[in-house]
C-alpha cells in the first residue's frame, strides 16, 4: 500500500469534500481510503506537506499528431488555419506521429493529466498505422488512453472543407474503424485503452459517414466523438448545406445522446444549449484552442446549469501550443468570468470541469474523477508552497488561480508516472530532441 500524507485533499466527490490535513491510501491500482489526518497503518509513505492532493486530470479532447506543427498559421481563424495546416499534415508519417505522440502525452503527465482523449483524423496515404503509434505512446509514457479513430470522407470537389488527397473513401473509414475497435477497445474496469468512434466534422465528413459510425458505434457498444459548433463560419456552412444548426445537423444524423461527447460548442444558443443537457450530450471546453484561434467563448455556465456533462481539453498543440492541462483549470474559470462575470464560476467549478466533468464526457464516472474508496488510483499531488502561491490560504484557489503548479507526484492506477517533477517513464531530453527533429511544414 501506499498512503500520500500530511496535504490538503480536494476529493471532488459529489459533496465536495476536502480535508486541509488529509491522507489517501492506494492499494494496487485502486484508492482505498480517504480521510482527514494521518492513516495509521502499514504503508509506503508519501510526505505529503505542502501540497494539494486531487484526482488525476482528464483531457477531453487533443490531437497529438499536431505537435509537429507548432507555431504555424498564427493569425488565422479555423476555416484559414485547417487550409494551411492541411497540406502540412499530408506529411505526417509514423515517425512523426510516435515523436509527436510522446512529446504531447510526456507534456500532459507533467501537468497533471492521468487520462487524456485522441482524436486522430487524417491518414495520408502510405503513413503507416498512425493509430499504432499513438497508442504504443500512451503505453509507454503510461497515461490512460481514449483514442477516437477519426476519419475525413468530404473533400473539396465534393464541398468539404479538406483537399481531396487528404480524405478517405467512406468504406475504407468505416473499416478501418471497426479494426481499430476489435485491435484496442477494453471495455473491462480498469482499463488503459479505450476506443472512441470520432468522424471529425460536418464540414469534412459526409452525411453517410456521421451517420454509419454513430450505428457502428452503438452496435460495438463505444463512444462517439466529433467536432461540434466551433465557429461562426461552421454554423453558417451548415446553415447553408444542411438548412439547420450544427447541433440540429447532429440530432438527424444521431449524433446526440448520453454516449456522445462534443468538442468546443461555442456556437451554441439556448435551444441547443437545452438539447444537450436533454440528451446527456457532453461538451468538451477548450478554453485556450478557441482564444487562440478567435472562435469564441462557450456557454459553460448555461451548460451546466441545464444539467449538460462538460469536460476540460488541451485541443491540439497546433492551436494551443502550451499543451498543459493544469493550466487550463486557469483558463477555463477566466472565460466563464469574461462571458458572464465573476460569479460565473468558482475555483472548485473549474476543477471538476477537469476531473468529474471529464470523466462524465469518457462514460468513466464510476471509476475516475474524484477521490473516493473504490475508484482507480489515478491521483495528482501538486507543490503549493512555492513562491508562486505563496499567500493563497486556500489551496484549491491556489492551483487554479496561482502559477501553473508543480506535479510532485503523479500516480495512474497506482503507478508513479511523474515524481517530483520529474517524467519517470521517459527521458524528457529526448523527447523534446525527437519531437524537434521530425517537426514539419518548415525549414530546419
Amino acid at each position: 500500500m501506499i498512503v500520500i500524507e500530511g496535504c490538503a485533499v480536494a476529493t471532488v466527490d459529489a459533496a465536495g469534500t476536502e480535508y486541509v490535513d488529509g491522507h489517501v491510501v492506494v492499494d494496487g491500482d485502486r484508492i482505498v481510503a480517504v480521510g482527514p489526518g494521518a492513516f495509521l497503518g502499514d504503508a509506503e509513505r508519501v510526505d505529503g506537506r505542502g501540497c494539494l492532493a486531487t484526482p488525476g486530470l482528464v483531457n477531453t479532447h487533443h490531437h497529438l499528431y499536431q505537435w509537429a506543427t507548432r507555431g504555424l498559421a498564427q493569425q488565422a481563424d479555423l476555416f484559414g488555419w485547417l487550409t494551411e495546416l492541411y497540406p502540412v499534415w499530408a506529411g505526417i508519417d509514423v515517425e512523426s506521429v510516435a515523436a509527436s505522440a510522446r512529446a504531447g502525452l510526456g507534456w500532459l503527465a507533467l501537468s497533471g493529466c492521468t487520462t487524456t482523449t485522441d482524436h486522430h483524423y487524417v491518414f495520408p496515404r502510405g503513413a503507416g498505422d498512425l493509430l499504432a503509434a499513438t497508442v504504443e505512446a500512451a503505453g509507454a509514457i503510461g497515461l490512460r488512453f481514449h483514442p477516437g479513430r477519426g476519419s475525413m470522407d468530404l473533400g473539396a470537389s465534393a464541398g468539404g472543407l479538406p483537399p481531396d488527397d487528404l480524405v478517405e473513401d467512406t468504406d475504407a473509414a468505416l473499416v478501418a474503424t471497426e479494426e481499430a475497435i476489435d485491435r484496442y477497445h477494453d471495455p473491462s474496469p480498469s482499463a488503459m485503452v479505450r476506443i472512441a468512434v470520432a468522424p471529425c466534422s460536418p464540414f469534412s465528413v459526409t452525411e453517410r459517414l456521421m451517420r454509419e459510425a454513430a450505428e457502428l458505434a452503438r452496435r460495438r457498444g463505444v463512444r462517439l466523438h466529433t467536432h461540434l459548433a466551433e465557429t461562426v463560419e461552421e454554423s453558417t456552412y451548415c446553415a447553408e448545406r444542411h438548412g439547420c444548426t450544427p447541433v440540429e445537423y447532429a440530432e438527424r444524423l444521431g449524433w446526440l445522446g448520453d454516449d456522445v461527447w462534443l468538442a468546443h460548442g461555442v456556437q451554441l444558443k439556448a435551444a441547443a444549449v437545452a438539447r444537450l443537457a436533454a440528451t446527456g450530450t457532453g461538451v468538451a471546453h477548450c478554453p485556450s484552442s478557441n482564444a487562440r484561434l478567435g472562435a469564441g467563448i462557450a456557454p459553460v455556465r448555461d451548460l451546466l446549469d441545464a444539467g449538460a456533462p462538460v469536460g476540460l481539453g488541451v485541443d491540439g498543440a497546433a492551436s494551443q501550443e502550451a499543451g498543459q492541462l493544469g493550466a487550463e483549470l486557469r483558463q477555463a474559470l477566466l472565460a466563464a468570468r469574461l462571458r458572464g462575470g465573476p460569479t460565473a464560476m468558482t475555483a472548485r467549478e473549474a476543477l471538476a470541469l477537469a476531473t468529474t466533468g471529464g470523466a462524465r464526457c469518457l462514460g468513466r464516472a464510476d471509476e475516475l474523477g474524484s477521490l473516493e474508496s473504490g475508484k482507480l488510483a489515478d491521483i495528482a499531488l501538486w507543490r503549493l508552497d512555492t513562491l508562486g502561491h505563496a499567500g493563497i490560504d486556500d489551496p484549491v484557489a491556489a492551483l487554479v488561480l496561482g502559477s501553473p503548479a508543480p506535479v510532485e507526484l503523479l500516480l495512474v492506477g497506482g503507478r508513479p508516472i511523474v515524481d517530483r517533477g520529474r517524467l519517470l517513464t521517459a527521458d524528457e531530453e529526448e523527447l523534446a530532441a525527437s519531437a524537434r527533429r521530425l517537426a514539419i511544414g518548415r525549414s530546419r
